[in-house]
């Protein structure tokens, strides 16, 4: 598929490709009429699509701008119940989490964002909002000399 892009279009387009959610961000100093002509121009050629409040990079968006889209594995969900009885996936991200919280040692931040290549904010978001409020977990944090904060899930009992 041969697309014509404006070198906006395929900096945008460029920059949705490297987010695992593709989401299209425009920047600050691009609004009003020039802002609506790219947007356009990508949701009329395919390359990206509406998804709610945001623009996401579709799979020929990404092959616009040579970037081959991931494929998708089918694979059988393996669901389990979680501590607050909500649904969960093994293996998942948020059940690798509370496994690496559920250890004697617990864990620092910078652990957490090493082991799933988040962001500081992403791994704090996480413990406060995905496991504290929606799953009803307790986590506990302490400074340790040397690791700096660490967060743990206490051993029940």
């Amino acid at each position: 598929m041969s697309v014509k892009l404006t070198p906006t279009q395929q900096s945008l387009l460029t920059a949705a490709a490297e987010r695992e959610d593709r989401i299209v961000t425009l920047p600050a100093n691009l609004r009003g009429g020039a802002a609506v002509k790219v947007v356009d121009g990508l949701l009329n050629a395919g390359l990206a699509r509406r998804k709610g409040d945001y623009l996401v990079a579709t799979n020929d968006g990404l092959r616009a701008v040579g970037v081959e889209p991931p494929r998708k594995a089918k694979a059988e969900p393996a669901v389990k119940k979680a501590a607050a009885g909500g649904p969960s996936r093994e293996n998942s991200k948020q059940a690798q989490l509370i496994e690496m919280l559920k250890r004697p040692e617990g864990a620092s931040i910078a652990e957490i964002t090493a082991a799933f290549g988040w962001q500081a904010h992403t791994a704090r978001g996480a413990i406060s909002g995905a496991l504290k409020k929606k799953l009803g977990l307790t986590v506990v944090s302490e400074k340790v000399d040397g690791r700096g904060r660490i967060y743990k899930i206490p051993a029940e009992g």
